[in-house]
């Protein structure tokens, strides 16, 4: 932990930095890592502070990916740990813990492995954990709960249990004779078998007590009542007491025999428990900066840069965001603007952000926003005016101020609430101006609101020291909590006045009091305001349409890019026509090649010489019609632009053609008339047609054709999603579509998918993850994690 002054650990107090801190600790699993949460102090170097945001960093990147992990089996059992070193039994109870921090470091270990996205800051973390899981399995087979023993524990203690099992049973058989009996109905003052002091006894009525020879072990509060042991019973009993006995002592010995186990293994599970607490503190780290929507800013030199930067105290509906920027260009703001207007939260939400950053924590603002390493932040923030030891709100801050000056130095943030109030203003302004420069003269950088219009008149002429101001609605009569820098506050008095009602003459008698230096810097300050919000008018203006021409802008990229998409699809489709034609050729030319080689062996034989000549012209007409298909195939894969004209010989029997009238409709001539008439068959009709009235198709187009739709129709079916979404679906036909998606991935080979239903009432996931237990296609499915989509999502592994 990083040592740090009084003052410094009051202005952490003041800026409420133990609040976020309550926060964080809230999203740590473990008692420890809670209370290390509690106790966060800033880094002081940048390597450290770079060093903390990146494990936070990292941690939320890989929640995103496998979600969070568990850590709530990570209690402490140091204390235990150095108990069994030092000889000691341990109980079942911390047992149970070492093993629980042992499953959590297997656990952890097995999440961090794997990971090759590049984050190494935790690499080190989850490679020191060495889960070891026999030591972890010896004590989870041997203690099934608090109170209980596993008989597996050890050889001797299930041959006890057995013995016992053995022992009681023959106790049970002896009493059961005496209850069952008739001849004992009239002694007994219940058929039933029951204890006293561990032992089995019956119920007999006080004046029978003779009838059952035996021990009496209790009586009765009425006195009607005796408790005997049968003596059939009592060899019995004695045997379960001393297996009972044997029974303790062997469970002794197995919590002995596991607690020295857990002591030879002492440094390795203290450091894993340490190492998880780590974790611990890191990922809730991460889980509270996604809570608050916040993001690690980058670390500067000098310069405090937030952008759109909200208190993380504050309602995120309500908080106004600010942009402010300090260090830079100038060292020192001055704040100014009318009371609950925003101003404290402003330069508390400069500090707190600050120290946060420092303390490894994301900061709730935007992109771009930086921080630099402050070896100190102070700060003089409310009203703290001390009755006990007689001190005036004047006096009280002044205190604080002195404290402060001795303190600060090069590369410390000073924040100062209503420098110099309290007092007269013609001195408090003047203390205020020279704190403010004595502040600058020590190397300090400084955030200051106050209302005097002293302090607004050196903020405009002093170099390095810059206006800044709450803005207020007058007509509303509110502020809207907006810092505007470069802007001194203007007083509103006359106008709030006028809104409420204060007669004019009133309000001309006032201004006419006020001395005309004052006077004109007002009437300047009006101006300014006028020019403001009319610039501000603009830019807003400017932005909508910058906001539109990006708008188009990515339209346009959008559109570029499909087309480029569709053009490249269309050049590989052609491609694969024609490697698809070329394959043709070659089984054409191998079984060319296969028939020679048959022919040469029929000449080699001296086989008929008919047959061979034969075989020859058979071969010959295969290699004309292999030489066709090509042609045809080729011609077929030309452009539009570039296919030959359709054959124009006389139809006949065989041909398809294509009904001219009839809107293009294929047919088939089954037969041609003397009179040239031609009878077509088109699907389930048959229709007559004049020979003009058709157009010839190509002999193979029809086959092509079809080979082409086949090869799309396998293409569109590789093509699958790994998801689906069966939101606003009914349950009837979400099952029926998650069906038919489940045998399209498994045709596209797809090994998991995602089942998009939703959360809801949980009647359509019902019904999905019914019918996936029933498709044998399926190996098994789960609910999604953390960043999956939790319980609104289904993710199913395919077989």
């Amino acid at each position: 932990m990083e040592q740090h002054t009084d003052r410094y650990e009051k202005s952490l107090v003041t800026l409420e930095l133990p609040a976020v801190l309550e926060l964080l600790a809230a999203q740590a699993s473990g008692e420890e890592a809670k209370a290390r949460c509690r106790v966060i102090t800033p880094a002081l170097s940048p390597y450290e502070v770079k060093r903390r945001l990146g494990e936070t960093s990292a941690a939320k990147a890989m929640m995103v990916l496998k979600g969070s992990p568990g850590f709530s089996g990570a209690k402490d059992v140091r204390s235990a740990l150095a108990r069994a070193d030092l000889g000691g039994v341990l109980n079942t109870r911390e047992l149970l813990r070492i093993a629980g921090v042992l499953s959590c470091a297997r656990a952890a270990k097995a999440y961090g492995e794997g990971d090759e996205s590049g984050r190494q800051e935790l690499a080190g973390l989850f490679r020191s954990l060495t889960a070891n899981r026999y030591l972890e399995e010896k004590i989870t087979a041997s203690i099934l709960g608090e109170d209980e023993i596993a008989d597996a524990a050890s050889h001797d203690l299930a041959d006890i249990r057995r013995k016992l099992r053995v022992a009681a049973s023959k106790v049970r058989e002896a009493l059961q004779k005496i209850i069952s009996s008739p001849s004992y109905a009239k002694v007994l003052q219940e058929p039933i078998i029951t204890t006293r002091s561990d032992r089995c006894v019956v119920p007999v009525k006080v004046e029978q007590k003779a009838a059952i020879p035996g021990l009496v072990h209790d009586v009765s509060s009425s006195g009607s009542t005796v408790f005997v042991e049968p003596m059939a019973a009592v060899k019995a009993n004695n045997e379960i007491r001393e297996l009972k006995a044997k029974e303790k002592a062997e469970i002794e010995r197995i919590l002995a025999e596991i607690s020295a186990e857990c002591a030879s293994f002492r440094e390795d599970i203290e450091r894993d428990f340490l190492v998880l607490t780590e974790l611990d503190v890191i990922f809730a780290k991460a889980k509270l900066s996604y809570r608050m929507d916040a993001d690690a800013p980058e670390i500067s030199e000098k310069e405090l840069i937030l952008r759109k930067a909200r208190h993380p105290l504050l309602p995120k509906g309500t908080a106004v965001p600010i942009d402010v920027s300090l260090g830079g260009e100038y060292d020192t703001l001055v704040i100014t603007g009318p009371n609950t207007g925003g101003k404290t939260v402003s330069i508390k939400t400069m500090g707190l952000l600050s120290v946060m950053a420092l303390c490894g924590l994301h900061i709730p603002a935007a992109d771009g926003s930086a921080v630099p390493v402050y070896s100190k932040v102070l700060a003089d923030i409310g009203d703290e005016q001390s009755i006990e030891q007689s001190l005036s709100t004047f006096s009280a801050h002044m205190t604080n101020i002195v404290e402060i000056l001795k303190e600060c130095g090069e590369n410390t943030l000073l924040l100062f609430d209503e420098l110099g109030a309290g007092t007269d203003p013609t001195e408090g302004a003047a203390l205020a101006v020279s704190i403010i420069e004595r502040a600058r003269q020590q190397g300090a950088v400084i955030a200051a609101t106050t209302h005097y219009a002293e302090l607004k008149v050196y903020a405009t002429t002093a170099k390095g020291v810059q206006n800044a101001s709450c803005e207020f609605d007058v007509n509303s009569l509110r502020p809207t909590y907006r810092l505007l820098i470069g802007i001194p506050g203007k007083s509103n008095a006359f106008a709030i006045s006028r809104r409420l009602g204060l007669p004019e003459d009133i309000i001309e008698d006032a201004r006419s009091r006020i001395d005309t230096e004052s006077a004109a810097f007002e009437e300047v300050l009006e101006k300014l305001e006028y020019t403001r919000q009319q610039l501000e008018g603009q830019k807003t203006e400017i932005a909508k349409r910058l906001r539109e021409a990006e708008e188009n802008a990515r339209q346009s990229a959008h559109l570029r890019a499909e087309l480029s998409v569709r053009y490249e699809k269309a050049d590989q489709k052609a491609q694969r026509e024609a490697q698809r034609i070329l394959a043709d050729a070659r089984r054409q030319a191998e079984a060319v090649f296969t028939e020679l080689d048959r022919i040469r062996q029929l000449e080699a034989k001296n086989r008929d010489h008919l047959e061979v000549n034969e075989a020859r012209a058979a071969l010959r007409r295969e290699l004309n019609a292999a030489e066709e298909a090509v042609e045809r195939r080729l011609a077929d894969s030309l452009p539009p632009e570039e296919q030959p004209e359709a054959p124009s010989r006389p139809v006949k029997a065989g041909d398809t053609v294509k009904l001219n009238s009839m809107g293009g409709v294929k047919a088939s001539v089954i037969s041609v008339d003397a009179g040239g008439n031609l009878l077509l068959q088109a699907g389930i009709m048959k229709v007559t047609a004049r020979p003009e009235e058709v157009t010839l198709l190509a002999a193979g187009e029809s086959e092509t054709k079809k080979v082409i739709e086949r090869s799309s129709a396998a293409l569109r079916s590789m093509s699958v999603a790994s998801s689906i979404d069966l939101r606003g679906m009914l349950a009837d036909e979400a099952v029926l579509a998650a069906e038919r998606y489940i045998d399209s991935a498994v045709v596209a080979k797809l090994h998991q998918v995602t089942v998009i239903h939703g959360k809801g009432t949980g009647a359509l996931r019902q019904a999905v993850q019914t019918m996936l237990k029933r498709n044998k296609q399926v190996k098994s499915f789960r609910n999604g994690t953390f960043g999956e989509g939790e319980m609104g999502v289904t993710v199913v592994e395919l077989r």
